[in-house]
């Protein structure tokens, strides 16, 4: 089942099913208004969507074209948003190129943070950046939208919570960032709002592309229209969505609704060293403060600059018969004026 939210203008924008290859949509608004509030009553909810979205498969109801373009993040707003280190490859790179050594404890405790979830953008709104010299670069990376999570639930249990899996770039402002972790409290202006793929699916949606709780597709990043990144989001995994689910729960609670981010989908090279760009062969990046920390590490200094106003980013995944699965992010960076 394939679900989205249509930015009707309201704070949540109104729940659509979707067919599967995303030409056609209906609402829902019988069975519930928002996704968050199907989401808050998933049990009962999920199995009257599903045979929604299996009469709009089947043609019979009055669906209507699906764009994209209208679509908000699947949860314009969401009570939770923490983000995680899966791909601990993407935290080694960064870690050696300022020349630190990475904790081993990093490949078996997850590092997780907390993103700003009052204000998510639509996946083909722009990216509204006051300044240049913050550093603008893209994340892209796997999420997935859970039920209520009890607090100290198992890795294994905590698969069974995971309801929606989306694509995210997950914005980050890089030049705000050392003096931010300077100050010993973490990201919060380095991090500034966050999208989401028009539509979120469900796992078993997925099929053998879902395995052990990770996402075994191409992350495919295309920067002004140039492949940036090929990266399989099923290679270098360290930790399964659902141990990142685990992880964020060890402590508390999470109500339904709650997103967990897989961090930066990345690979090693074959050789296991850094990445190559795809031009050159490699599977690329999945964000550019990745290829400058490679650059650094090879040259001694990074010479791909941030994205500047007017660049555009496209973060989307096929399956294996070419169709898009979540549709496509697609922003450009723009000057925000206020």
């Amino acid at each position: 089942m394939k679900l989205a939210t249509l930015d009707d203008g309201s704070r949540d924008g109104q729940l659509v099913v979707v067919t599967r290859d995303l030409t056609r949509c209906m609402a829902a608004p019988h069975i519930a208004p928002t996704l968050q509030a199907a989401l808050d009553d998933w049990a009962m909810t999920a199995p009257q969507l599903a045979a929604l979205a299996a009469d709009l498969e089947a043609g019979r109801g009055s669906g209507m074209p699906f764009d994209q373009k209208a679509a908000h993040s699947p949860l314009p707003r969401a009570y939770q948003w923490a983000d995680g280190s899966a791909y601990v490859n993407h935290v080694a790179l960064v870690r050696q190129a300022r020349g630190a050594e990475m904790p081993e404890s990093f490949w078996s405790d997850p590092l997780m943070y907390q993103g700003g979830s009052d204000d998510f953008l639509p996946p083909h709104a722009p990216i509204p950046i006051p300044d240049e010299a913050w550093g603008i670069d893209m994340e892209a990376e796997v999420a997935v939208i859970t039920d209520d999570v009890p607090m100290g639930v198992s890795e294994a249990e905590a698969a069974g919570h995971i309801k929606l899996v989306m694509l995210v770039n997950d914005v980050s402002l890089r030049n705000l960032i050392p003096a931010e972790l300077g100050k010993g409290f973490g990201f919060f202006q380095s991090k500034p709002s966050t999208a989401f793929s028009p539509v979120a699916v469900t796992p078993d949606e997925l099929g053998d592309a879902w395995r052990d709780c990770v996402l075994h597709r191409t992350m495919e990043v295309d920067l002004n229209g140039v492949p940036l990144g090929r990266a399989d989001a099923g290679t270098d995994a360290t930790f399964s969505l659902a141990r990142l689910v685990a992880h964020a729960a060890k402590s508390r609670n999470l109500r339904a609704g709650a997103i967990i981010g897989s961090g930066t989908v990345s690979n090693r090279d074959a050789d296991g060293g850094p990445g190559r760009p795809v031009a050159d062969g490699g599977r690329g990046y999945s964000c550019l403060a990745e290829i400058r920390m490679v650059e650094t590490i090879r040259d001694g200094k990074p010479v791909t600059p941030f994205m500047k106003f007017g660049d555009r980013v496209t973060i989307d995944m096929h399956d294996s018969d070419g169709a898009s699965i979540f549709g496509c992010i697609d922003q450009i960076v723009e000057e925000y004026h206020g």
